[in-house]
């Protein structure tokens, strides 16, 4: 069966998408491959993507991520040169992930050397009616 799948890459890490391009070029698997501003689009037999995306996170495994696509690349449902240009469906859901995977990368380096998490917030207690009055006398007087 045939999957597709992105590789993302976090903004933090030393590897590009044209590095990891790069490699699954030199790999020479039957793939197709397509590069984008967050990582690379690859798309082929499932057990050599499988193969091919445990090989890709080992050049970063706290800084590459890896999220199932349901579309080719260039297919008609999700092309921009098809459906009349514009970002295409889910572009600003991807934009949006990809701005909390620095904080995901460096949560995993922290859990992978074993540092101390920090401590969790203490459970807050709702603001009483009284102290709201108070603080929004204090903030418009």
């Amino acid at each position: 069966m045939r999957v597709t799948k992105y590789v993302i890459t976090s903004p933090e890490s030393d590897i590009l998408p044209s590095d990891i391009a790069m490699h699954i070029y030199g790999s020479k698997r039957d793939v197709h491959v397509k590069e984008t501003c967050f990582g690379v689009i690859i798309n082929g037999e499932e057990d050599e993507i499988n193969d091919l995306v445990r090989e890709i996170r080992a050049m970063d495994p706290n800084g590459i991520f890896i999220k199932d696509r349901g579309f080719p690349p260039g297919d008609p449902r999700r092309c921009r040169g098809h459906r009349g240009g514009g970002p295409r469906p889910g572009f600003f859901m991807l934009e949006c992930e990809s701005k909390m995977l620095p904080m995901i990368s460096r949560a995993l380096e922290a859990e992978s050397k074993n540092a101390p998490m920090p401590e969790a917030a203490t459970e807050k207690m709702p603001v009483s009616m009284e102290r709201l009055v108070e603080i929004i006398k204090d903030e418009f007087a």
